[in-house]
């Protein structure tokens, strides 16, 4: 995973992340849906629009405080100030840890997602998270009701799942791969990434198992998974399409995309595990 400091505009989103909690005023800068006090224009009268700060400041008075933020970019700007919108959270207990757990809750207020939460985990080395489980540990907060008191709930259910998101790590540093079981790990990767049955992927097996620093060239399985990891969501690999001409993959931008990826990993990695123990 990788290091991303610096607020920066990209594809189809903007994002920051900081080593230290995020002001109003860096959120704000640069996901200004999550201060949006009133739904689109296209929601109905049934739709109950609480503001994502006040959520986020909920989750402040329990000492979880907001280190990356980001929002997807529209070409609609009516839809600017209401667009999905992520924020990955964790507890002010954790801020110096080397490796901890974050409450990640997705929202927008245009009707394109509920309040979401998902459990994810934070590696200080790279700093770049993944997310944990499958898409029956979403909790989902539709835009009725309490909403308020029903998310910060949602969250502390969340936190029920840091155990076994601490256990799967722990598993995964525990699991030594060797150099062929590390190909299929990789291999594995590149078709959730690519369609693969259709055609070759642009780049290569060994790519992905590239370490970027000396803190991965461990081989056990929770080292593979984060290098893996970090190559295919960064991107920047050279590589050839499926016509032979010469390219360099795209960082993954989308919050859909990347949420998705990050967990698809993270399950690969669940069943590389089952075939070891």
């Amino acid at each position: 995973m990788y290091a991303k400091s610096l607020a920066s505009s990209f594809g189809d989103q903007t994002s920051i992340r900081r080593s230290r909690p995020l002001t109003e005023d860096q959120i704000r800068s640069v996901a200004p849906s999550i201060f949006a006090e009133e739904k689109h224009d296209s929601r109905s009268k049934r739709y109950t629009c609480i503001p994502t700060i006040e959520v986020l400041e909920g989750l402040k008075k329990q000492g979880f405080e907001p280190f990356m933020v980001c929002q997807s970019r529209t070409r609609d700007d009516e839809r600017r100030g209401h667009a999905k919108h992520m924020i990955r959270m964790r507890h002010a207990s954790k801020i110096d840890a080397v490796e901890a757990n974050e409450i990640i809750l997705l929202n927008s207020h245009d009707g394109t997602s509920s309040y979401q939460m998902l459990a994810g985990v934070y590696r200080a080395v790279c700093s770049n998270g993944m997310v944990w489980g499958d898409t029956k540990n979403d909790i989902r907060v539709r835009h009725s009701g309490n909403i308020l008191d029903n998310v910060i709930e949602g969250a502390f259910t969340v936190l029920k799942d840091f155990e076994q998101v601490d256990a799967q790590r722990l598993n995964f540093k525990g699991l030594t791969l060797n150099p062929g079981e590390q190909m299929a790990f990789s291999k594995s990767a590149l078709a959730l990434k690519y369609d693969t049955d259709l055609q070759p992927a642009p780049i290569t097996e060994t790519q992905l198992l590239r370490a970027h620093r000396s803190e991965d060239s461990g081989t056990d399985l929770w080292t593979t998974l984060n290098k893996v990891q970090e190559n295919l969501i960064r991107g920047g690999l050279r590589g050839r399409s499926a016509t032979g001409k010469r390219m360099t993959t795209r960082e993954v931008t989308s919050i859909d995309q990347s949420v998705k990826l990050n967990r698809a990993l993270w399950v690969l990695a669940e069943e590389m595990k089952k075939l070891k123990v």
